[in-house]
């Protein structure tokens, strides 16, 4: 789910991102860092940039709900018949929006109380483990959106109301949304780890390919298959995914095919898989875009994720060499989470500005006071570029001059104090490629893990349908 950069309030309404992998917060290094890949869009940072409501689900409290029918039970859960209707409404004005032709009704109830179920579980997981998001996090991660989108506060509730979501609402889906990022985090993203050998056979890979590096822009339609399927459902899911084949072949728009039949999250978008290196990518979805032509789409591919149908729209080189100004940085962090809350960090970090000021290193106060892996440097991050840092963190780093200290400066990953120890204008070209490859890698990874621990966490969830609406 990307930033809008829509001026329609339509935009603010899309489908629930569940079965997409990168639905929720990319993963990231130190708590300052954004993994970036050149010459294409900036992976957004751990904040969610869900600048799009979804329905909230009825909650217990003095809130009063109004009964309605039961579509399904997930674990001990009820999922009603309103939220599976609210959330198809605000996913057809999503589709309206982006032009593409809604699936028939009894897909869209499918696709949505699938998405739904996914959710559930995922949010049960989350409380069982300890899991929980405070109301300063949601508030900022909503302020952060509006900023997102050039709006204030005020105009985006004037937006939300336009399209008939109320704020509280929208709250509550916020707060979801950060939930299951942070459930990734620590369930996906602490456990990717990348090697410099995998770095080094990744680029040897890039240097025998004509041409170099590449990017590639592709759409695709995700057929999932369960873990424990039987043989007859297997071929079921085969047979559906060779119908979308056969429907694109046909002269089907590719986008409509993957609203109708693609299990994905960003089916409401078309499919639209954005700009992706090879690094980026299935190893399935590299093979077949190796002998594949700027519209193109390829047979029905089998990965452990299910089937896919990809199609290749663009490429692009990303061979240019890269000449930028760099600024030698070191910080302290003190995080905001489940243990520690905004106010106590804030204070936290205030008073460790303070012993600096009164004269204590600021290399010592980073190794007992940082929460970040840098903090056994002294809390050097070392030379970064325009981009490697979040944009509250670069922003306040560029007004710095060298040897001054700033005061506590909010991102989303915490409170942060940051010193300036050099600049300079330096070709990176050798070492970006390097960390474009490390981050590819380290997102593919998580890409992946974050399917599979989807759907384990779905196959185990107890779901008991109602009705028919499957």
């Amino acid at each position: 789910m990307g930033r809008i950069h829509s001026a329609s309030p339509l935009a603010l309404a899309a489908a629930l991102t569940i079965a997409c992998a990168s639905a929720w917060a990319q993963p990231s290094g130190p708590g300052v860092m954004v993994p970036g890949a050149a010459g294409g869009p900036r992976p957004g940072t751990p904040v969610p940039r869900a600048a799009t409501p979804t329905a909230a689900a009825p909650s217990s409290g003095n809130r009063v709900v109004p009964l309605e029918r039961v579509v399904a039970v997930v674990n001990d859960e009820a999922l009603t018949q309103f939220e599976l209707d609210e959330q198809k409404r605000i996913l057809l004005a999503q589709m309206q929006a982006s032009n593409v032709r809604p699936p028939a009704p009894d897909a869209l109830n499918s696709q949505v109380l699938e998405r739904l179920i996914t959710e559930r579980a995922l949010l049960q997981f989350a409380k069982d483990n300890g899991i929980r998001v405070e109301d300063q996090m949601v508030e900022r991660t909503i302020l952060r959106i509006a900023q997102d989108n050039k709006m204030s506060p005020e105009e985006l509730r004037r937006a939300l109301d336009r399209e008939k979501i109320s704020y509280a609402k929208y709250r509550e889906d916020i707060r979801r949304e950060v939930t299951i990022q942070r459930l990734r985090e620590r369930e996906v993203d602490a456990r990717v780890n990348v090697s410099e050998a995998e770095v080094d056979n990744y680029l040897a890979t890039v240097a025998a390919q004509a041409g170099g590096e590449h990017e590639y822009l592709l759409s695709h339609i995700l057929v999932t298959v369960p873990e424990q399927a039987s043989p007859a459902q297997t071929d079921a899911r085969r047979k559906r995914a060779e119908e979308a084949l056969a429907q694109v072949k046909s002269g089907r728009e590719f986008s409509q095919v993957a609203a109708s039949f693609s299990d994905a999250g960003d089916a409401s978008q078309g499919g639209d898989f954005g700009w992706r290196t090879p690094a980026r990518l299935p190893a399935v979805f590299i093979e077949a875009i190796k002998t594949m032509k700027n519209g193109d789409v390829s047979p029905v591919l089998r990965s452990p994720g299910g089937l896919h149908v990809v199609k290749l729209n663009n490429s692009r080189s990303l061979n240019a060499p890269t000449v930028v100004d760099q600024t030698k940085v070191r910080h302290i962090l003190v995080r905001v989470n489940e243990v520690t809350s905004e106010s106590d960090a804030k204070a936290k970090i205030d008073r460790i500005r303070d012993r600096i000021e009164s004269g204590a290193k600021f290399a010592d106060q980073a190794k007992v006071g940082s929460e970040d892996g840098t903090s056994v440097k002294g809390g050097e991050l070392g030379w970064v570029s325009p981009g490697d840092t979040v944009p509250e963190f670069e922003a306040a780093m560029a007004k710095l001059k060298i040897g001054e200290m700033s005061p506590a400066v909010r991102s989303p990953f915490g409170w942060h104090i940051i010193m300036v120890d050099e600049r300079r204008t330096e070709d990176i070209t050798t070492t970006r490629r390097r960390d474009v490859a490390r981050n590819a890698i380290r997102q593919r990874k998580s890409d992946e893990q974050f399917q599979e621990f989807l759907r384990q966490v779905r196959d185990k969830a107890y779901v008991e349908y109602k009705s028919d609406e499957r």
